[in-house]
């Protein structure tokens, strides 16, 4: 071997070992029997490789669990003449779904205040975590537009009373000191364009019945008439104003939660509609604001609110030509899922409306009176995200928001004491920050499941319709397969996963979530 050749060699090996060793394992924590965090710092977090593709015939498994790996990487091959085990489940491409859109979080005041607060390496360590190729490649983000429960105080853009032409209209220093820089940090670490959306939680005070940022209240007048024309042109200088700061938005939704703006004594900022004012509002309004300002591309999201309103919010907006013609989407929360069963609210609504996009905008754990606010290192709750995940992947929805990206100790700052769960956990005291179970839950889908990946078949053999796993599949813009299986049973399950390429021989742990991807030839 040559001088040249040996220097080659060389470089070969190192570059092997410099990728192999590029991962970096949890740092745990424990709070409590099976309770674990991977701790981050100024100095050290764990990361991922980058996805390299696996050779045809082979395949590669990240796997979590209750019983401590966070995203363990494993690789494998194919089987041809293997006993099947009695679940068998089978790829099958003649089955086509829906397109994916993403998955991401939410940059609050309250996410931006926390990361903020960090050392600065830290801050890179915990950006990275969520959007770079080291982390989950978290693909959409939304925004308050504004104020929501998640800030230090209520405001909007024009607190000035009867600002019609909007010349008090300015952003605040949340936006361009917080949210902005953010936003600008995340978008250069990302592989991926960020998909931002923007939703309201309030309008200026001045617009509404109550006069108030909270509580019953909707917007004065009827569509059409200057406080919503107002309201309309309200979107499009937000717009202008992020653009400003080289921001420009995939969408926006028409207004978060809705109807929490038609309850008595609602404690935080909302904006009430139903549906035939959201209707009226966007086909007189917002429709036309946005389709003549410069931001026509930009999407329009209707209800953003819980599915229990669907089918009946879509068949009164979608319904009426005039509205239908400027949305785009369907967003959906998550809070009170368990009266409102997917196949009677999302299934018909997609039946009915196919063409338009259904998105899950916001969840998070902690919410509701009966849960405890912060559970660090719960894995029932990272099981509770997943899921959500699979029953509305495998439903028709096409991507999946969750809340906050960061919160602190107690689940907040809130200013209505609202607090709730986060997949990150920031602890400033000590410039450290938690990753959850939620987190690695997240990053099992939206680190392997890109933008513009089709939902296919996944079909259990006929032996075994009755198993505790839960599974979807899906095809990659390039080509590769990817098949989530998450086990939330106390006991390990055998399977086996069957492509053209051939079969794996599986096992889902207990307690466990995995991701598998391969190529088909």
């Amino acid at each position: 071997m040559g001088a040249a050749e040996a220097l080659g060699w060389l470089l070969l090996v190192l570059l092997a070992g410099h990728r192999a060793a590029g991962a970096r394992p949890c740092s745990p924590k424990f709070f409590g029997r099976d309770a674990m965090v991977c701790v981050c710092n100024a100095t050290y977090c764990d990361t991922l490789d980058p996805i390299v593709l696996p050779s045809p015939g082979t395949y590669v498994k990240y796997e979590s669990s209750k019983a401590g790996k966070r995203l363990e990487r494993s690789e494998g091959t194919f089987q041809h003449s293997l006993h099947a085990p009695d679940l068998v489940l089978t790829v099958d491409m003649a089955q086509r779904y829906q397109h994916v859109k993403g998955f991401g979080g939410s940059v609050t005041d309250a996410a931006a205040i926390n990361i903020l607060s960090l050392p600065q390496t830290a801050q890179d360590h915990l950006l990275r975590s969520y959007f770079s190729e080291e982390g989950l490649e978290y693909n959409l983000v939304r925004l308050p537009m504004a104020s929501c429960d998640f800030s230090l105080h209520a405001y909007t853009y024009d607190d000035v009373p009867y600002d019609y032409e909007l010349v008090h209209f300015s952003l605040r220093d949340e936006d361009t000191k917080l949210k902005i820089p953010l936003l600008h940090r995340a978008m250069a670490m990302s592989k991926w364009p960020l998909l931002l959306y923007a939703s309201p939680w309030t309008s200026p005070a001045w617009m509404k019945t109550s006069e108030s940022f909270v509580g019953k209240g909707t917007l004065k007048g009827e569509a059409g008439d200057k406080y919503h024309k107002t309201w309309a042109n309200y979107f499009v200088r937000f717009l202008d104003e992020y653009a400003k700061h080289n921001l420009t938005f995939w969408a926006v939704t028409a207004e978060n939660e809705p109807t929490a703006g038609l309850i008595n004594n609602y404690p935080f900022q909302c904006l009430g509609f139903t549906a035939e004012q959201q209707r009226d509002f966007i086909a007189w309004d917002l429709g036309p604001a946005l389709a003549n300002s410069s931001h026509h591309h930009v999407q329009l999201i209707i209800l953003d609110d819980n599915r229990i309103h669907l089918p009946h919010w879509a068949k009164v907006v979608l319904e009426d030509e005039e509205a239908a013609r400027y949305v785009h989407g369907i967003g959906i929360h998550w809070y009170l899922d368990f009266i409102g069963p997917i196949q009677d609210t999302v299934v018909p609504t997609h039946e009915l409306f196919p063409d338009y996009f259904i998105l899950a905008t916001e969840a998070c754990i902690g919410a509701h009176f009966w849960e405890r606010d912060v559970i660090l290192g719960c894995w029932e709750r990272g099981n509770q995200y997943s899921h959500s995940i699979l029953m509305n992947l495998n439903n028709f929805v096409a991507g999946w928001t969750d809340w906050n990206l960061a919160l602190d100790l107690e689940g907040g700052p809130n200013w209505v004491k609202n607090y709730v769960d986060s997949p990150i956990i920031v602890d400033t005291s000590e410039g450290i920050f938690y990753k959850q179970p939620m987190f690695y839950h997240m990053g099992h889908f939206s680190k392997f499941i890109p933008a513009g990946s089709q939902r296919v078949g996944l079909v259990a053999s006929k032996e075994s319709k009755v198993t505790e796993l839960e599974y979807t599949a899906f095809l990659r813009p390039d080509g590769a397969v990817v098949v989530v299986v998450l086990n939330r049973s106390l006991q390990s399950i055998t399977f086996g996963l069957a492509d053209t390429v051939g079969l794996i021989a599986a096992v889902a742990p207990a307690s466990s979530i995995q991701t598998y991807l391969w190529q088909r030839q």
